[in-house]
């Protein structure tokens, strides 16, 4: 059975080695001893968000501390190229399923996208709120998919911040539409390849529009930052699926998956 993963703060495992004791307070230690009733023995995982994992055994606990001794520390190396998720606002909570998803899959970085199709609006009041339930999301589906390096969720962006993000050095863009005539299946064929359209790239940004689409006016200034519109199939996905299915077929293309990789 897989041991369960609690969060520490990034830089509490640096320097630790077995033999080493840490102590653990607030709602991570509560969880662990109060919701979870470990007991004195029993083993389980911190991790720090940023790559490293270390596995210990609890030592004592109370409702809002526990004291775990160090077994081993492990730190994953990051995975090249990132994979970033721009998600579109979308009603029914359908976009929070998609990142939800897409941390289950491995996405580095998440972006929340008003889109011009957009229904979900965060106004100022919400917005906060809004950013804070995406955090949340993130948080318990790396900690269910056991995820020593969580994704990192960006700020609210609009399209022509998109666009700028889309232009920076080293990124390539990918823009799922319903009538492009590029296939990303077709594409991650050629992942291997010099001539692969994300070649070299350091991240590639993943465009995935709400329900009505991502508009004409949006899809030219996306193009002109340089992103690929791209198709996964004949069918039409809906918002809260295209992306985390792009995202299995990059990370299946890209070897992210393979035997030995973290």
């Amino acid at each position: 059975m897989s041991l369960p993963v609690f969060k520490v703060e990034p830089g509490r495992l640096a320097g630790l080695g077995p033999g080493a004791a840490l102590t653990v307070t607030g709602p991570e230690a509560r969880h662990a001893v109060t919701v979870r009733r470990l007991a004195p023995g029993e083993r389980l995982e911190l991790v720090d968000g940023a790559g490293t994992r270390a596995t210990g055994e609890l030592r004592a606990g109370d409702r809002d501390s526990m004291e775990v001794g160090v077994v081993s520390v492990t730190t994953e190396p990051a995975r090249t190229p990132r994979l970033v998720l721009v998600q579109a606002l979308a009603k029914g909570d359908r976009d929070l399923l998609a990142v939800e998803t897409a941390t289950e899959l491995g996405v580095d970085a998440v972006v929340p996208w008003q889109a011009d199709r957009s229904i979900v609006r965060w106004k100022k009041e919400r917005a906060a709120k809004s950013h804070e339930k995406w955090v949340h999301t993130v948080a318990a589906a790396a900690k269910q998919s056991r995820r020593a390096a969580w994704p990192e969720v960006l700020p609210l962006s609009t399209t022509p911040e998109l666009a700028r993000l889309l232009g920076e050095p080293g990124t390539r863009g990918l823009v799922l539409h319903e009538e492009a005539h590029e296939s990303l299946a077709d594409l991650a064929g050629a992942a291997g390849t010099p001539g692969a359209p994300w070649a070299g790239a350091e991240r590639i940004v993943l465009v995935v529009g709400p329900e009505g689409g991502v508009a004409p006016a949006e899809l030219e200034v996306l193009a002109g930052a340089g992103a690929l519109a791209v198709r996964l199939g004949p069918e039409v996905l809906r918002s809260s699926t295209a992306g985390p299915a792009a995202l299995a077929v990059l990370s299946a293309a890209l070897g992210r998956w393979a035997s030995g990789t973290p």
